[in-house]
């Protein structure tokens, strides 16, 4: 069961995320089991095996705001770089902070 004291050993700036959430701990714990539910980790992974960067940088941008208005730094980490490098719309190797993400991610579905 996701409590908020571990999603504290998960790394996640609970405070500031249960401030987004008007304080309401149920509520914030909610949403981020709806983040558990999300799959666009995976659309991101499919769109940048085939260079569509266009794509990616939308969805790595959604991804982006998601983690950090819940403030799940661990996840968000990873994520923020990437999408500022698909900002620049940079043709380089994602795989490393990829696997970052997809780490964390599973880490998060695992507590």
């Amino acid at each position: 069961m996701l409590t908020i004291d571990k999603l504290r050993e998960f790394g996640a700036e609970v405070d500031e995320g249960l401030v987004r959430c008007m304080g309401k701990e149920e509520f914030y714990l909610m949403c981020v089991g709806k983040v558990t539910e999300d799959v666009r980790l995976s659309v991101l992974e499919e769109q940048l095996a085939k260079k569509d960067l266009d794509a990616a940088f939308e969805t790595a941008h959604a991804l982006k705001g998601m983690y950090t208005n819940l403030s799940l730094t661990p996840l968000s980490g990873p994520i923020i770089e990437m999408t500022e490098l698909l900002r620049s719309r940079s043709d380089t190797d994602y795989t490393e902070l990829l696997t970052q993400a997809k780490a964390q991610f599973e880490k998060l579905c695992s507590l």
